[in-house]
């Protein structure tokens, strides 16, 4: 987990010239041969492109039948992520189990594979989209726990199962008949809270990423303690890493999940928690006092105009070069690209 210097990454992916493609290099590949993400990146990051549209309020049905307008944009949303899941998925390079995906990989979604076995499903956690909550939940649901709402530094570790302390056996029955679902957020949204949180407030995260980062990228750094990362500092420091490699808390969901090695019954989004949380909840029955813990005091959440400011303030170049490596993340998820054009950051 320590910081690896600026050449390692590269002399590593040189050194590995002819080589089988991973599979999340294959589908990369076929990502933006398809749909053209690469000719937007280089024409300046969807010009075109306004800010998301806002996702739908939750809300029951209309009494007459049809479908309110918040609801048919909600079902185009999940059919837009469950057409390009298919689509991607089904090319013949793509994995098609975790058993075909290579060691490295399969650890890494196998340890961030929650099971629970009272309840039968699977429930991949995504740090920095409301993990916490979820494993608070899940604790409670095993009994460990006997409120979500308990006050005290969560443990992510002890009173949790992961999938990957399991024989091999029972990962693949779990994985074929437990409901499995996975939460997604903005990459960049995501990028940003990470920031935010690990090196404005985290003193481990200062002293072991921190620090590295600002003595590599700024000059006469070697005094910070690794409280003052700039956020331009932070994405450099993501370009130079190895994505199989970084931290959970930056590693693309879809490293972190592979969503087409586990087939997951449903996605929820970090814009619609309390509504996407609440249907998980009711699909496995959970009892009637669970319910998705609300949003803590202290918690300073990335607004649209939070993130505007942050990727408007810095180089285009940057955030440019950056995208290829979470571009299956708004592929696959339907998250528009950023847009930092000119005129967009003007406003």
């Amino acid at each position: 987990r320590r910081a690896v210097p600026p050449g390692r990454s590269r002399a590593r992916s040189r050194g590995a010239a002819g080589a089988a493609l991973l599979p999340s290099m294959l589908m990369f590949g076929v990502i933006l041969a398809s749909s053209g993400l690469l000719l937007m990146i280089e024409r300046g990051i969807l010009a075109q492109v306004g800010p998301p549209p806002p996702h739908p309020p939750a809300g029951p049905s209309r009494r007459d039948g049809r479908d309110s307008p918040a609801e048919l944009e909600l079902e185009v949303l999940r059919d837009t992520r469950n057409r390009t899941i298919r689509a991607l998925c089904g090319q013949r390079s793509m994995p098609r189990s975790v058993w075909e995906l290579p060691p490295g990989q399969r650890r890494t979604v196998l340890r961030h594979l929650l099971v629970s076995d009272k309840y039968r499903f699977l429930y991949c956690y995504v740090p920095k989209v409301a993990c916490s909550n979820w494993k608070r939940i899940l604790k409670v649901l095993d009994g460990a726990l006997e409120s979500v709402d308990v006050q005290g530094k969560m443990d992510h570790k002890s009173d949790l199962v992961f999938l990957g302390d399991m024989k091999p056996e029972e990962i693949s029955y779990r994985l074929k008949h437990y409901y499995k679902f996975i939460f997604v957020r903005n990459p960049m949204e995501r990028l940003l809270s990470a920031y935010r949180n690990k090196f404005g407030e985290i003193k481990e995260y200062q002293q072991k990423y921190g620090v590295e980062i600002v003595r590599r990228y700024r000059k006469n750094g070697g005094n910070s303690a690794g409280d003052d990362v700039t956020f331009s500092e932070f994405l450099r420091y993501l370009l130079d890493e190895d994505v199989e490699r970084m931290n959970e808390h930056w590693m693309p969901i879809y490293n972190l999940c592979q969503p087409c090695a586990v087939r997951y019954d449903f996605i929820g989004s970090y814009e619609r928690l309390h509504a996407d949380a609440n249907h998980v909840l009711e699909h496995i029955q959970s009892p009637s006092f669970v319910r998705f813990p609300e949003r803590q005091a202290w918690y300073k959440p990335v607004t649209a105009e939070t993130l505007h400011y942050y990727l408007c303030n810095t180089q285009r170049r940057l955030i440019k070069e950056l995208l290829p490596k979470y571009i299956l993340d708004f592929s696959l998820f339907a998250y528009p690209l950023p847009n930092i054009t000119s005129e967009f950051c003007r406003q």
